[in-house]
């Protein structure tokens, strides 16, 4: 899509001041090589945006729509400077919608969505630079060119954060008006307050605070747009509930329209049988994954088994992992691992410390670290990690002996350390992995 640019000297539709032909030209070069590096761009972008703005990392669901939102908006810009489109022409992207959407849903602020479009812009300015000093032009020229590409950018940031601003409070009210979210008030009063009335809480959402909960984090991930979907997320949660035997309905709110907290309450402690029944539920619904946190009773049971759950969520959550549809804080090494991935950073640099070579993101170091793991977990029995693997005994020695080869000797990590490293790897995958040197 192009557009004939305006008689030189002239003013375009806003009053704005339109180049000539020859710095159009320059400016639909430069951003060409911009377009080449668009992807690291965008990514870049995104990072700094959760960095440097708060709320915006609450976690990974939000993380990744900040992610797709950023990458369209980026590519719109590079779009419009190599075509000399007017931004008075465009339409917002499905990905920045959504994102806006979701924001106010989540109850995070506004303003924390009008600073992440003036805090990318600001950084988009600065990739200019590079491209824009290579053209083959003169000083002159590349001042003019500079200064066109960042005007583009400061109208289409003034223009698509207006649009989502006005999106996001049109959502936040429709989402006030629910009758969901009135229980959504007393249930986030109950989780953040310790001074809750809970006598209050139990006359407005009619669901009993004495017996014990397993708290649920329920969210779709099915790659296809499906109609209501939190309507089916509910009815999964009311199907948990009948065949866990629940003692009375189950308690669920909306967190945004793919993800949902739930309690189901439970006469006493359920039973191994009963949480397998909640796995089984989940399973054949398909399309959804939950995390679950432990059973707990009361108002403090209440609050903690629901951590607990949004805890586990962040393993299960994991970008790239697949894992089975329901993970629960009571899972071998999963506690740990929730804990450990509140700092990826810090975890990753520890992973690499206690395993080594072993901690390289590669086919052949992701078997022996399944293997060691295993042997671990069976309390280093030969045997029993062989029928657990399916493998010949022999084979599990061989496996074990290499893995404890490829860390370094002079690595003084204990056996615990490292069951724990083999579990968060298993959990976290490429996210805490050390990439594989080039050759």
């Amino acid at each position: 899509m192009t557009t004939q640019p305006e008689p030189e000297g002239t003013t375009g539709p806003l009053g704005r001041q339109v180049p000539d032909s020859r710095i159009i030209a320059l400016v639909s070069e430069a951003a060409s090589r911009m377009d080449a590096r668009q992807p690291w761009i965008a990514r870049g972008m995104s990072d700094l945006i959760a960095r440097e703005v708060k709320y915006l990392d609450a976690d990974d669901q939000i993380l990744e729509l900040m992610h797709a939102s950023t990458d369209a908006n980026v590519k719109t810009v590079i779009h419009v400077l190599i075509n000399n489109i007017p931004i008075e022409h465009l339409q917002p992207t499905t990905a920045a919608v959504e994102y806006a959407v979701r924001l106010a849903q989540r109850d995070i602020p506004s303003n924390s969505l009008v600073r992440a479009y003036h805090v990318g812009k600001d950084d988009f300015i600065e990739q200019i630079f590079p491209d824009v000093q290579s053209l083959d032009c003169t000083s002159e020229d590349k001042f003019k060119v500079l200064h066109h590409m960042s005007m583009v950018a400061g109208y289409y940031v003034d223009w698509i954060s207006q649009y989502v601003f006005d999106v996001y409070e049109q959502e936040r009210l429709r989402w006030i008006s629910a009758r969901g979210n009135v229980h959504a008030s007393f249930v986030h009063e109950m989780l953040n307050s310790k001074s809750s009335d809970g006598l209050g809480f139990e006359a407005e959402t009619g669901y009993r605070l004495e017996p014990f909960h397993v708290g649920v984090v329920i969210w779709t991930v099915s790659s296809k747009s499906v109609p209501d979907e939190l309507r089916l997320l509910q009815q999964v949660v009311r199907k948990m509930a009948t065949a866990a035997n629940c003692v009375a309905p189950p308690l669920t709110t909306a967190v945004d329209r793919g993800t949902a907290w739930a309690w189901l309450p439970f006469a006493a402690r359920p039973s191994s049988g009963q949480m397998a029944e909640l796995c089984r539920v989940v399973a054949e619904s398909g399309g959804c994954r939950v995390s679950l946190g432990l059973p707990a009773r009361g108002i403090v049971g209440f609050r903690r088994t629901h951590s607990q759950a949004q805890a586990s969520r962040s393993v299960a959550a994991v970008p790239g992992k697949s894992a089975s549809p329901v993970v629960s804080f009571g899972d071998d090494g999963v506690a740990v691992t929730s804990l450990l991935a509140r700092d990826i950073e810090s975890t990753r640099l520890w992973i690499a410390e206690v395993l080594g070579r072993l901690a390289v993101d590669d086919d052949r170091s992701a078997t022996l670290r399944e293997t060691l793991r295993v042997f671990y977990l069976t309390g280093e029995n030969y045997t029993g990690t062989a029928e657990l693997m399916n493998l010949h005994r022999n084979t599990v020695k061989y496996r074990v002996e290499k893995a404890l080869e490829e860390r370094d000797s002079s690595v003084t990590s204990n056996r615990v350390d490292i069951a724990v490293a083999l579990n968060v790897c298993h959990f976290l995958g490429s996210t805490v992995l050390v990439r594989k040197p080039r050759r």
